[in-house]
């Protein structure tokens, strides 16, 4: 299987301290909640593939703040994908995730 993994400025992103980040083992993308001026800098995601004890990494991409106020081409839009009806037990929990992104 493969897992994901990103570094922050050429040190391991640990976000499992960090609760305004969140890498996805499904896609490997890496989520920000309210982005703040400590989080400038190089991201570089590394994908692992356990059995081939192998790791390989992307290209580095820069994180920049604006501060003009104008967020430029990819504006964050939300994702919401809700079935039309949800059930739940009564006295269960229920999770539901949307997610603003952007660029």
């Amino acid at each position: 299987g493969l897992s994901y993994a990103w570094i922050f400025n050429n040190n391991t992103l640990s976000v499992q301290e960090d609760s305004r980040r969140f890498v996805s083992q499904e896609t490997g993308n890496l989520y920000i909640a309210k982005v703040e001026p400590t989080d400038v800098g190089s991201y570089t995601c590394v994908v692992t593939n356990s059995e081939a004890e192998k790791s390989v990494q992307g290209p580095p991409t820069p994180l920049t703040l604006r501060s003009d106020g104008v967020m430029g081409e990819y504006e964050p839009k939300i994702e919401v994908r809700f079935p039309e009806t949800t059930y739940a037990a009564k006295g269960s929990s229920v999770k539901l995730e949307c997610f603003a992104l952007g660029k």
